[in-house]
């Protein structure tokens, strides 16, 4: 039987997913999402948990958000639950970028706490976008008992997820600022300070929050 030009348009495409040439790859995960078509959903979320390029990832993702999110949002809810860190993460992340708050009982403490950086990174990331209104505080509860968490680029994802919760974290971040541990207490303060002043960059934030923690000064400065 002789194949369709469509059907060899996706086979190729299929093939070109699994290529050794990242940029192969990119190409391919490009054409996909410019047609897409159910039948390839499978295959972008498989190679999500494997895909060892950042831009490439990217383009996967990318291609997800072109089909239906009602044939999306099952397997990537699936996917959350993966053994695999990078399955989850990128799961995490393709639905951050979807923006449907079907999505939101999947993204579980268990996930906001996740052992592994990149995936708590994505789940916080992904549960400032998804979760529901009125329900900001709740969020900022939970993520709050994460400061303190890993190196610069994991507390700074924390910071701003926080931040985009707006006014709703306040309190929580507040009473942080006076926690026992001087790791939460500094990251608290760098993230109080970058509420206030965008611009003034979480480095200096942070090495500002650190010398006020060292000199034992208030946890809370100007108030």
């Amino acid at each position: 039987m002789t194949m369709s030009k469509e059907d060899t348009n996706t086979m190729r495409a299929l093939q070109g997913l699994e290529n050794n040439n990242p940029s192969v790859r990119l190409q391919a995960a490009l054409a996909v999402g410019t047609t897409p078509d159910p039948g390839f959903i499978g295959k972008l979320i498989e190679r999500c948990a494997i895909e060892p390029e950042f831009s490439v990832r990217e383009m996967l993702t990318w291609a997800l958000t072109r089909h239906e999110a009602s044939m999306t949002l099952p397997v990537l809810l699936e996917e959350v639950r993966s053994e695999r860190a990078q399955a989850r993460s990128q799961a995490l992340h393709t639905l951050s970028k979807i923006g449907d708050r079907q999505a939101w009982p999947a993204i579980t403490p268990a996930l906001l706490a996740d052992a592994d950086d990149e995936v708590a990174r994505s789940a916080w990331r992904a549960a400032v976008v998804l979760v529901p209104e009125g329900q900001e505080r709740e969020l900022a509860v939970v993520l709050a008992a994460q400061l303190g968490r890993g190196e610069r680029e994991t507390q700074l994802s924390l910071s701003r997820a926080l931040i985009a919760l707006g006014k709703a974290m306040l309190p929580t971040l507040g009473a942080a600022t006076t926690d026992p541990d001087p790791r939460v207490r500094a990251h608290a303060i760098a993230t109080e300070r970058l509420w206030r002043d965008p611009d003034a960059g979480f480095e200096f934030a942070i090495e500002e929050a650190k010398r006020v923690v060292a000199l034992g000064g208030p946890g809370q400065e100007g108030q």
